[in-house]
C-alpha cells in the first residue's frame, strides 16, 4: 500500500518513467493523497495481469474550483478514461499484462494547488489463489475433517472480502469528511471577509450621515458687529 516513486532517468536507465511519476507495489488497495501544484501534471504507473481488474477513485480535496483533469492510459498508450475538469470519478477497466497510467493534470490553473485523493482496488491478480494452492498441498487427511477445506476457504475469501469492504468505505468516508471540511473552513473563511465589509461600509455610512446632519443645523451666517 505504500507509494514508491521512481528516480529521475539520470540515475537508472531501466526505469523510463518521466520526473513525478510513480508506482504501487502489487496489493489489493492501495490509496494516497497529495498535492498536486498549480500547472503541473502527476503520473502514477500500476502493473497489471491479464484479465485482472482495476477499479481507480479519485476526488478533489481542497484547492479552488475543486476540480482537476484525468487521464488512464493503457500499457500501449491508448486513452482509456479522460475526465476534463472533475471533482471525482470513479472507473472500472478490465486489463492485460503492462503498466497502466493514471495522470491528475492541474496545467490549467495558474495559482491555485489542489490536494486530491485517490484508491486502487485490484481484483483477480493471482496471487491469492497461488497462496490457497500451496496451502492445500501442505495440509493431509482433510478426509477425517467435518468441513471441507473448500468451504474453510470460502468463509475466509467472504470475511476477507467484507472487510476488505469496510476498510474502503470508511476510506472513503475519510475523504469525504475532509473535502467538506475543506468547503466548510472556506465558506467560513468568506463570510468573514464579507461580514467585515459590511461593517466598515456601515461605520462609514453611519459617519457620512451623521456629519451630513450635522452640517443641516450649522448656522453658515456671519454676525456682524
Amino acid at each position: 500500500m505504500g507509494l514508491r516513486l521512481w528516480v529521475p532517468l539520470g540515475c537508472f536507465a531501466l526505469l523510463l518513467a518521466p520526473p513525478g511519476a510513480a508506482e504501487f507495489t502489487p496489493s489489493l488497495d492501495s490509496d494516497f493523497t497529495f498535492t498536486l501544484p498549480a500547472g503541473r501534471k502527476e503520473c502514477f504507473y500500476q502493473p497489471m495481469r491479464k484479465e485482472a481488474s482495476l477499479e481507480l477513485e479519485y476526488q478533489v480535496l481542497d484547492g479552488a474550483g475543486l476540480d482537476v483533469d484525468f487521464h488512464l492510459l493503457s500499457p500501449k498508450g491508448e486513452t482509456l478514461v479522460f475526465d476534463e475538469r472533475k471533482s471525482d470519478g470513479v472507473h472500472t477497466v478490465e486489463t492485460e499484462d503492462g503498466d497502466y497510467m493514471f495522470c491528475f493534470d492541474n496545467t490549467f490553473s495558474t495559482i491555485s494547488e489542489k490536494v486530491i485523493f485517490f484508491e486502487l482496488i485490484l481484483d483477480n491478480m493471482g496471487e491469492d489463489g497461488e497462496d490457497q494452492e500451496d496451502w492445500k498441498k501442505d495440509i493431509t487427511g482433510t478426509d477425517l475433517l467435518d468441513m471441507k477445506l473448500e468451504d474453510i476457504l470460502e468463509s475466509i475469501n467472504s470475511v476477507k472480502a467484507r472487510l476488505s469492504k469496510s476498510v474502503q468505505i470508511q476510506t472513503l468516508l475519510r475523504a469525504f469528511e475532509a473535502r467538506d471540511r475543506n468547503i466548510q473552513e472556506s465558506n467560513f473563511d468568506r463570510v468573514n471577509f464579507w461580514s467585515m465589509v459590511n461593517l466598515g461600509v456601515m461605520v462609514v455610512v453611519s459617519a457620512v450621515q451623521v456629519y451630513m446632519l450635522k452640517s443641516l443645523f450649522e448656522d453658515k451666517r456671519k454676525s456682524r458687529t
